[in-house]
């Protein structure tokens, strides 16, 4: 362990020179253009510092992934970001040399760079790994899930360079929702004749108060209406509305609870009809027996380095939920320590880059 530790101290400037490069490249989500040119530079880049081959998996809508490898311990990466094309002119990356700055630096391009290194690390003393990087994942992972589930089936254990909460290692997270509710009723004068109209918005004004009742404080299951629209005029009666819907969830029998409600809605007026589309899109990453023995083993190698390392449950999902659901033990949040995930704020230390690098390498590399 000294070893290792020692190591990656040695490449602190390097990975923090790797990290400017990184962030300065823009990777939103939503553009193709620039995430598959960054999958371009990223798989000459894991081939300069690893020396593995790396593959592009060409993607339709989404930014093309990189795998590497051929082991069993599974490293699951995101290089997609939140942040609009051109925020990087108003927030340039910077370094005040203990904390880095700047767009998508903690969510997640700094956990990236650990990753590279624990690979550097574990390929020259021979450790086995396969590594996928995806470009999708802040808007569902829709094209990337396949292929990560299809890894995942023939992976032994999954780490996911996520950033830590407050340090912490996920071990459980949230399954997420996302419905889409459309109401359709009758258009009429809402003077002359507002008796021949069916109100959309009225069905849909009753549905709000159902689907969040069927919230569960006790089970930490949240549905929240978050967005709502319709209607055309103040003075028609309202022939079509539509909501989104967040749900959240720790287990999957509360998904299915909450999924079967959802769809079994029937509107008030016989004349309306109600469309439910959308669905639980990450399944719960429950904190499962294999979860706790790996992270006890982790937790004994970073005690090794010099690290405290706790456990932590978050709301929020990814794609680890997906190897999760599967049977995999996951270890979640290996990434980055810092903080501001999606905001302004975001920073990431340092001086724990080149540690939680180590800590990554240890447990794929042999003893």
């Amino acid at each position: 362990m000294e070893g290792v530790r020692e190591w990656m101290a040695g490449k602190r400037e390097e990975m923090l020179s790797l990290l400017s490069t990184m962030v300065s490249m823009e990777t939103p989500s939503t553009d193709k253009d620039l995430l598959d040119g960054f999958a371009e530079w990223l798989a000459d880049t894991v081939e300069r510092l690893t020396g593995i081959s790396a593959r592009i998996i060409r993607l339709g809508n989404s930014g093309n992934a990189v795998l590497c490898g051929d082991g069993k311990d599974l490293l699951l990466n995101h290089y997609d970001t939140v942040w609009p094309k051109g925020t990087i002119g108003k927030r340039p990356f910077r370094t005040d040399g203990r904390f880095a700055y700047g767009p998508g630096v903690f969510d997640m391009k700094a956990g990236m760079v650990q990753c590279l290194y624990a690979m550097q690390f574990a390929a020259e003393h021979g450790g086995s790994f396969v590594s996928l990087f995806t470009g999708d994942e802040e808007v569902g992972s829709t094209e990337s899930r396949p292929i990560i589930e299809d890894l995942a089936s023939r992976s032994s254990r999954v780490f996911v360079m996520e950033p830590s909460q407050d340090g912490k290692i996920k071990t459980s997270r949230k399954g997420v929702g996302d419905y889409t509710v459309t109401f359709r009723g009758r258009a009429a004068h809402a003077g002359l004749e507002p008796e021949k109209g069916v109100n959309a918005i009225d069905e849909m004004a009753r549905a709000v108060l159902f689907l969040h009742s069927l919230s569960d404080t006790a089970r930490g299951t949240t549905v929240s209406v978050n967005v709502a629209s319709g209607g055309t005029r103040s003075n028609v009666i309202a022939d079509w509305a539509q909501v989104q819907v967040d749900v959240r969830v720790w287990t999957l029998s509360e998904a299915e609870r909450v999924d079967g409600q959802i769809r079994s809605m029937r509107p008030h007026n016989p004349g309306a009809t109600i469309e439910v589309s959308g669905g639980i899109n990450r399944p719960p990453m429950e904190r499962t027996r294999a979860t706790v023995e790996l992270f006890e083993e982790a937790r004994r190698a970073a005690r090794t380095l010099g690290i405290d390392l706790q456990e932590c449950a978050v709301g929020g999902g990814s794609d680890g939920n997906f190897c999760s659901a599967m049977g995999k033990p996951v270890l979640d949040g290996m990434g980055a320590v810092g903080s501001g995930a999606h905001a302004e704020s975001e920073v990431v230390s340092v001086d724990e880059m080149p540690l939680r690098a180590a800590l990554l390498a240890a447990l794929i590399s042999p003893p």
